[in-house]
Parts: C-alpha cells; structure tokens; sequence
C-alpha cells in the first residue's frame, strides 16, 4: 500500500491509496479532480473509488466532476452526509476492498458533520495501518463543533480513532498543524513532545513540506483533544470530566488569536 498527499485549494489535502500489487487506487476527498487524475496519471495507477469525509464543498466539491473524469468511478460518503455524488453510501462499520491487499474500515466520526466518516485503512500483514480523519482529526488538533456536541467529539477522537493501534498512521485534511501545537502549548506549556513537535513542523513549512502523516501515538502525546482523560489537563481548564474538558478546549480554540 502507498499512499501520497496532494496539495488541494489552500491548505486542503488529498490523498491517494494506491494497492501496489493490482495498481487500482482510491482517492479522499479529490476536490480539485483535474488534478488528481493528473497525479494517478504519473504513478500509472487506475482510479477506482473516491472516499469522502464529510459532505462540506472543499472535500465533496470535485465528486461529480471526478465521475465524468472517471467514468464507473465509486464515490463512497457518510449514510448521513447527503456527499455529493455519492453512488455507495456507508455506515460505520462498512468494509471497502481496494485491489488484492487493501481494505477500508468506515469509521463513524461525527461532531464536525453529523455523518462525517473517517476511514482505516490496512494493507498487507506488516504494513501499518492507515487513517484519513477528514476534519474529525488534525494533527494536535480537531474540527470545529459544527453540527454535533462535545460528547460525540470526545466519542469520535478519544474512544473510535484512540483505540486504533497506536502506529496508525494519521492522515487529515488540512496543513493545520503549526498553529494547532502553538494553541496546545498555551493548555500544556511544560509538554516537551509538544514543543519538539511545534519545532519540526515548523521546519517541515519552511521547507515546503507537509506535516503529515501523524500517528495515532503522537496525537495521544502532543493533541490536547485527544488528551482530556488526564486530570491534569482537565483540572488546567477548570473541568472535572473529559467531556466538559474537550467542550472548554475547544471553546478556547475558538477564541485564540493565535
């Protein structure tokens, strides 16, 4: 399993998940279609099912261009997203086949969008897996609360994506990432992984690069979403439970004029 990461808009990602041994390919999120026929162009691969997170136009906004594109391609979206152009729609739970070695896992993730899914993906045996969070997840940080609570939040980040094993490889949909570990430093600004991490994306920027793939270990050590379970973090935002720590983390966010 290969994946690549295209640039998209502003600061979007998509991504590609090429099974090597078939060459068949997914896409997440293609919203600017040209180019990511382009790039599957390059690596010689054949387009074969769009994965969507979430029903917002800069990650559903290329579906139907994609399917004129690609003709027979499968767009796959959220139960109960209402994804443009959807022709498969999944549940949590639902499993995708990719080629001969990959297979998607469609993970319910919603808060952001009331159907926004998040997708595991595994390959061959000694591969690690894969996951693309949308705007569920970013690195060291999580979508705005927009069409759910901060209960199905804490459920989405720390229960669903937090037992994935923890070299799950974390792909998401924006390059958020300095300005998120500059907010998780004004929560824990003795967290040393946190600052080690702020000055490595910093540099991955300056060199043009993006900040991506997380990993689900990492998140659990520098993200202070995913974090809200320590009584540390939840007596520092004058909480008692991690439910009322997410909901004040993110009340924060809001405001920061970082």
């Amino acid at each position: 399993m290969k994946i690549h990461y295209i640039r998209c808009l502003e600061d979007n990602y998509s991504y590609l998940i090429i099974d090597e041994s078939t060459k068949e390919a997914a896409v997440v999120d293609p919203v600017e279609p040209e180019k990511i026929v382009n790039v599957a162009n390059e690596h010689g691969v054949h387009l074969k099912l769009v994965l969507t997170t979430h029903h917002h136009w800069d990650h559903s906004g290329g579906n139907e261009k994609i399917k004129q594109l690609v003709p027979g391609i499968k767009v796959y979206g959220g139960s109960i997203d209402k994804v443009k152009g959807c022709t498969d729609a999944v549940e949590n739970g639902d499993k995708i086949a990719l080629g001969a070695d990959v297979v998607i896992l469609s993970l319910h993730t919603p808060c952001h969008t009331k159907g926004h899914i998040s997708y595991y993906v595994s390959g061959k045996e000694g591969e690690d897996p894969a996951v693309f969070t949308g705007d569920t997840l970013f690195v060291a940080g999580c979508g705005k609360f927009f069409e759910g609570t901060a209960e199905q939040m804490y459920q989405s980040l720390c229960v669903t994506l937090g037992s994935l094993p923890k070299q799950t490889r974390v792909y998401c949909g924006h390059e958020y990432t300095v300005k998120n570990l500059q907010f998780a430093l004004t929560v824990e600004p003795d967290n040393e992984k946190i600052k080690g991490k702020l000055l490595w994306a910093q540099g991955q920027r300056q060199a043009g690069q993006a900040t991506v793939p997380s990993t689900i270990e990492e998140e659990m050590e520098t993200n202070p979403f995913m974090r809200v379970d320590l009584p540390q973090i939840q007596e520092k935002v004058g909480n008692h439970s991690p439910v009322e720590a997410i909901r004040e983390i993110r009340r924060l966010k809001d405001n920061w004029k970082g």
